[in-house]
């Protein structure tokens, strides 16, 4: 935005300063004016050697007082001049600071020293502020690069399958669709993981009295056949859990974790157990499956885009798109709620989310 210029903030103290001197030093006048002069005889018309009157304290003193307020305003101009310079230098490192992360250097820290005041609160949340942008940054840029090497592993797929069949016309078409089919699938649920990621991290939602326990046992009824097909026993127990938020989003999460649950599970006779309640003012859903042990500096990964319990692999039919845990975390800070993911101790993991109690 351009404006007219104006007069700096260090000028403006300062002449609030001279101002506040000019002010001070005519009140002291008056007030010699109206206490001392006022008791002095006017001998104007007389000796005026005899005694003091009036006459010659007024001829005498007006002019002394009128340059030493003078003297004062000039001093009251360069010292405020001064002043106002050094409270407003740490103003101009904070300025400067805001002009080089504006060019994109969000790695400076403005880090001011000295005692705590409203200047080095100021410089405090600043730094703050940058920490986190550069933070959200990096994420951002990952998550790009992770998004479109995703992203172009199933294209390449179907390119190198039209090409496979354009060279050879006397393959079976039917399973070049079928694995078209399989691919293309795959990239349209990467793509709604993508968006719903998006839209869970902007935190623009539509709240509504939500039940967690109700969303547990549809999530279960959805994800009942996927859970038989691998020899998963699915047990939701727990009590009503109610909150205020998106259903939909909500509802995505639970499936989420009920589903990671349930594909990150032993190959066969595995359990998932889903339990909701309520804990002071905190509705709570946990979600913990039996599996192989995890290590404990890989569990705070999970949330991470397009990470899985066996790192950056390649996805079975089941496996998803690596998101699932990105969408919960997403999700959950959205409605300023809390996620704690733990590894149990005979293997698998247990997954903690405490939402604002309806």
């Amino acid at each position: 935005m351009r404006r007219r210029p104006g007069l700096s903030a260090r000028l403006k103290l300062t002449l609030s300063y001279v101002g506040f001197l000019a002010v001070a030093g005519a009140a002291l006048l008056a007030v010699v004016w109206a206490y001392l002069l006022r008791y002095v005889p006017d001998n104007s018309r007389g000796l005026l050697g005899v005694s003091p009157n009036r006459y010659l304290l007024v001829h005498t003193f007006v002019p002394a007082a009128a340059v030493a307020m003078a003297c004062l305003l000039v001093f009251g101009l360069a010292g405020g001049w001064l002043l106002a310079g050094r409270m407003l230098a740490p103003l101009t490192r904070i300025t400067e600071a805001a002009r080089t992360a504006g060019n994109g250097a969000l790695s400076h820290r403005i880090r001011l020293g000295g005692r705590q005041d409203e200047f080095r609160e100021l410089s405090d949340a600043f730094d703050s502020m940058l920490q986190r942008l550069e933070s959200h940054v990096a994420e951002q840029q990952r998550f790009a690069a992770n998004a479109s090497h995703e992203l172009r592993t199933p294209l390449a797929i179907s390119r190198t399958l039209l090409d496979v069949a354009r060279k050879d016309p006397t393959r079976n078409p039917r399973e070049l669709v079928e694995r078209l089919h399989v691919v293309t699938t795959r990239a349209i649920d990467l793509t709604e993981a993508l968006l719903l990621l998006s839209r869970g991290g902007s935190g623009e939602l539509t709240r509504e009295d939500v039940d967690l326990s109700l969303l547990a046992e549809e999530a279960a009824e959805t994800l009942l056949p996927l859970a038989e097909k691998r020899g998963t026993t699915l047990d939701v127990t727990g009590g009503a859990a109610p909150t205020h938020g998106s259903t939909e989003l909500l509802l995505r999460t639970v499936t989420n974790l009920v589903q990671n649950a349930v594909v990150h599970n032993l190959p066969d006779g595995g359990t998932v157990t889903v339990a909701t309640g309520t804990d002071g003012n905190t509705s709570v859903l946990r979600v913990e499956n039996t599996g192989r042990s995890l290590a404990p500096d890989l569990v705070p990964t999970l949330v991470e885009p397009f990470q899985r319990g066996t790192g950056r692999t390649r996805a079975d039919e089941h496996d998803g798109v690596g998101l699932g845990l990105a969408i919960v975390a997403a999700v959950v800070r959205a409605h300023d709620g809390t996620l704690d993911l733990a590894a149990r101790p005979g293997g698998g993991l247990r997954v903690t989310v405490r939402f604002p109690r309806g």
